[in-house]
């Protein structure tokens, strides 16, 4: 039998045999009273770990799609396109491909986006909506998101999209007292779902906007979502499989408690930040704004990093990732989300020392 590589990526992450058993549940009709008992179940825990009185939908499709839903539903003046590492970087090239007109706030890889310059940018009256990565997984920089919210707060007319896809469920992030207009996530990295699913909420205040853009599309058109919800139903068909792993899941979250869950990461995160200083080497992202999720490690050592990778899997049967895009083999990312716990991570940290 083959030995089992266990994931350590920054997402997707590690799932348990527990969960891929809710997901290999027998098939029901997605149109089916099965289904609306399955939605009406899972909704209310997804509205406390949101924590918003809105509406939670389910999106059969990578967090992107909601990414570019939120652009060609709420758009119209200008979109401002907070950038600081791969995936920011990336949602100012899927505003300007949906033809809107989409202006960067742009920082170097390993800073935050300051609360400050979003206040100069909006201050032009020039954008109607603001899009932000709450913790940018490439580089392992967690933004200010309160204090932004904060000044997105002087802006009434602007709607704030914010992507907590590493972050969700791993942190404390309550939409509703923050003020955010859109909240999405993926499954595949805090959750410890499979990849391939999405979840989203949208304020009263993005909803009415959203009825105002024309050629919004259909499969992520936000009203049809709406529509759809109300009748505990989806606009097309989706991935019950994920459903059901997501209910088991939320079973999880909820027995073990979310102030404990948080906990659990700060704590598990602050291990990795320790080797990280004992092992020699550096942090990629500035000190006061790093993930509590995951670790963007700068290799200050000028080691072989893909060696490195290499000879953990090989040996030890662990993935972790070598660095993304311009920064790959100049950095690696250590995951600590999902269900890791402080044995678990304290098992990777001891095998990569044993490689090093």
């Amino acid at each position: 039998m083959i030995p089992h590589d266990k994931l350590f990526i920054p997402g997707p992450v590690e799932v348990s045999a527990k969960t891929m058993a809710a997901f290999s549940r027998p098939m029901i009709g997605h149109r089916s009273e099965d289904f609306k008992n399955l939605y009406r179940d899972v909704h209310p825990k997804l509205q406390k770990l949101f924590a918003t009185k809105q509406p939670v939908f389910l999106s059969t499709s990578s967090a992107w799609g909601v990414m570019e839903a939120s652009i060609r539903n709420l758009v119209d003046r200008g979109v401002l396109c907070c950038m600081c590492g791969a995936f920011s970087d990336k949602w100012f090239d899927v505003a300007r491909r949906c033809g809107k007109n989409a202006e960067p706030l742009q920082v170097d890889w390993g800073k935050h986006i300051n609360p400050k310059d979003v206040d100069a940018k909006l201050a032009t009256g020039k954008f109607d909506t603001v899009v932000l990565i709450h913790s940018e997984t490439s580089t392992g920089v967690m933004n200010p998101l309160p204090e932004i919210c904060c000044t997105l707060a002087k802006y009434p007319d602007v709607a704030l999209v914010v992507d907590t896809v590493s972050s969700f469920s791993g942190v404390k992030i309550d939409m509703d007292a923050l003020g955010i207009d859109v909240m999405l996530t993926g499954t595949q990295k805090a959750l410890a779902l499979p990849p391939g699913f999405s979840l989203f909420s949208v304020s009263e205040k993005a909803l009415a906007r959203a009825e105002k853009i024309p050629n919004r599309g259909y499969y992520f058109d936000f009203i049809e979502f709406k529509k759809q919800q109300a009748e505990w139903m989806t606009q097309s068909t989706p991935s019950i499989g994920h459903i059901h792993a997501l209910q088991s899941k939320l079973a999880e979250i909820f027995e073990e408690g979310l102030d404990a869950r948080f906990a659990r990461h700060a704590r598990t995160n602050t291990l990795v930040h320790d080797w990280v200083r004992r092992a020699g080497f550096d942090f990629f992202a500035e000190e006061g704004f790093r993930t509590k999720t995951l670790t963007c490690v700068r290799n200050s050592r000028g080691i072989d990093v893909a060696k490195l990778v290499r000879d953990l899997r090989t040996k030890h049967h662990l993935v972790i990732d070598g660095g993304y895009g311009p920064i790959k083999g100049k950095s690696f990312r250590l995951s600590n989300m999902g269900d890791e716990t402080e044995e678990m991570v304290s098992q990777l940290l001891a095998c990569l020392d044993d490689v090093l």
